[in-house]
């Protein structure tokens, strides 16, 4: 009951991030120390003409990019090879996950003017692929789906020399309204379960990882390009990473995404584990070996890595 309240307390009161919702969060950020992080973990400067023109336009057109708020490793990778990560419907997310730097609290009512807006900032940014990403809209009837099909709608007709990704949220498994995002047509769908399934009550906020594997089978049976992902060092063993794998596996997923979590502040999950680069590539030959298409792992990977690759 008390977990329940804090949350509700959360959504009404605008509370930013997630660790003042959940009090598992809180006790675990009193009782751990921050580990150093290791060498392999560090990242180039951000830099060259594609980078800084990208830079540039996000900033004069207040986009919200899930790779600033998220402090994407790679973002001068991605923007330098002119692929970008768009989140749409606000800044601000009704759930509380213990590891997501996105705010929390309540949502501004929802732009109609979005989809167009977005769309012209494609063009502007001459992106060759872009993902689209959104926060959980668990205030709205249709949970933004609306949004989110007028949005893939409205950059196929003003970009139509762009790919497209799109990584959704669970619209708590309700196919009608996952379908509403498939029929528009992005080129992937993709859509993460984050952890494995032991610790995901703790991990994810509402989130349910067989709900989450239902919305990959519904993905998987439309021939859409089907994708998920799941961050490592929460304090999973190896065992239940393979075991998350198949289960993505056996619901469809052709594309796999593995990635160190980081700590985004001292007020969310703690880092378990920092793991070895020899850790990410055993797991990338059993993704391999299981028949996944395409397995981007290593301390770095995130979401939206090299997603313009997974096309083919």
């Amino acid at each position: 009951m008390r977990y329940k309240w804090t949350l509700i307390f959360s959504y009404f009161c605008g509370a930013k991030g997630s660790p003042f919702t959940n009090p598992n969060i809180m006790e675990e950020t009193r009782t751990n120390t921050i580990l150093r992080k290791p060498g392999w973990l560090k990242t180039k400067v951000p830099g060259g003409k594609q980078y800084l023109s990208v830079k540039e336009i996000v900033e004069k057109h207040k986009l919200h990019t899930i790779c600033t708020s998220g402090h994407c490793p790679n973002m001068h990778e991605c923007w330098g090879r002119g692929t970008a990560t768009l989140m749409i419907l606000g800044d601000i997310c009704t759930r509380a996950c213990g590891f997501c730097n996105v705010k929390t609290g309540r949502p501004m009512p929802v732009d109609l003017k979005e989809p167009g807006r977005v769309a012209n900032s494609v063009k502007l940014m001459k992106l060759k692929h872009v993902v689209l990403t959104s926060v959980d809209r668990d205030d709205l009837k249709d949970g933004g789906a609306g949004i989110w099909a007028a949005t893939i709608r409205t950059i196929k007709q003003e970009c139509p020399g762009t790919t497209m990704e799109t990584l959704i949220p669970d619209f708590k498994g309700n196919k009608e309204l996952i379908d509403h995002v498939i029929d528009a047509g992005p080129e992937v769908i993709s859509h993460n379960l984050e952890t494995v399934r032991r610790i995901t009550p703790w991990v994810r906020s509402l989130a349910k990882y067989d709900v989450s594997l239902n919305v990959l089978r519904i993905i998987a049976d439309s021939g859409a390009i089907t994708k998920s992902g799941i961050m490592l060092g929460l304090g999973e063993t190896k065992e239940e990473v393979l075991e998350t794998l198949l289960d993505m596996r056996q619901a469809g997923a052709t594309v796999v995404t593995i990635g160190q979590y980081l700590q985004p502040t001292r007020n969310h999950l703690p880092v378990k584990a920092f793991i070895e680069p020899e850790i990410f590539d055993f797991y990338h030959e059993e993704g391999l070996k299981m028949g996944f298409r395409h397995v981007e792992s290593g301390p770095l990977v995130r979401s939206s890595y090299r997603a313009e690759k997974h096309l083919l």
